[in-house]
């Protein structure tokens, strides 16, 4: 792994006993689509215009992501004319940037494999990796052969989402990508969690019931009865696909404005 692209890791920042969470992106995309130079741009700010584009290399940064540190690892992916032995990145990616250049009709279409690769390799494994679609070199809009339309109808197709960057220019735009594949993958793991169950408290009669007292009566007072109340107990709360939703509304007031309207869950009290 290099890190000449790499942001330090400060000592202080954080205690050895507390790993960040990782997130492994690949870019992928035909040669001259601007790959690498998404890469630097993310993670130097900068801008290059020549580079080798035989060079492959996985670089990584410590990325602050909605107030959540990540390590973000970065895979600059040097196919030459369309997916080739790609299962260095396909066990390794939990997300994919599919990276075309809207003045390139050619790089457009060569995309389309590899959107047809993830979505074969989607099938066939328990885990699904988010995908995004870039078209690239926004700021060659005066040569675009790619129209804005065709890039979300592709992104629509394959069910990932669609964003136009200029790695030359636009650095924000560049960032919110990389940001949103972290994102992604944070969503996708947490539909993949086990749904833990929900309890909530139900009042239930003790045994044996106590023995009801009786208040005398004074005056006109009527006569009063006490049972005592059984402990707290908790029972399972259905999923939400099971609940049923009721509208219960109050009596109006002496006031006679109309009292809000309450929607509860069917069957269990609120305290």
């Amino acid at each position: 792994m290099s890190s000449m692209f790499g942001k330090p890791r400060a000592s202080s920042e954080r205690p050895p006993q507390s790993p960040l969470p990782e997130c492994n992106v690949a870019i992928l995309g035909c040669r001259g689509a601007g790959k690498s130079a998404l890469t630097v741009k993310f993670l130097t700010k900068r801008f290059i215009s020549e580079y080798d584009p035989n060079l492959e290399d996985t670089y990584s940064s410590e990325e602050l992501v909605d107030q959540q540190p990540v390590l973000l690892k970065v895979m600059d992916t040097a196919d030459q004319d369309g997916p080739g032995n790609c299962e260095r990145y396909l066990c390794w990616a939990s997300a994919f940037l599919v990276v075309y250049s809207i003045d390139s009709r050619k790089s457009f279409e060569g995309c389309q494999r590899y959107l047809e690769v993830l979505a074969l390799h989607a099938q066939g494994c328990q885990r699904r990796c988010p995908v995004l679609l870039l078209g690239n070199k926004l700021d060659m809009e005066q040569y675009r052969q790619v129209l804005s339309a065709e890039g979300m109808s592709l992104a629509s197709r394959f069910g990932c989402l669609f964003h136009e960057v200029s790695a030359c220019q636009d650095f924000a735009r560049v960032q919110h990508v990389f940001h949103e594949a972290v994102r992604e993958v944070r969503r996708q793991a947490e539909w993949n969690l086990p749904v833990q169950p929900l309890f909530i408290s139900e009042e239930r009669p003790c045994l044996p019931v106590a023995t009801p007292v009786a208040l005398p009566t004074h005056h006109s007072l009527a006569t009063c009865t006490f049972n005592s109340l059984s402990p707290v107990n908790y029972k399972e709360m259905p999923s939400v696909a099971q609940a049923k939703l009721v509208t219960v509304k109050s009596s109006r007031a002496q006031s006679k404005r109309k009292a809000p309207t309450l929607t509860l869950l069917k069957g269990f009290k609120i305290f």
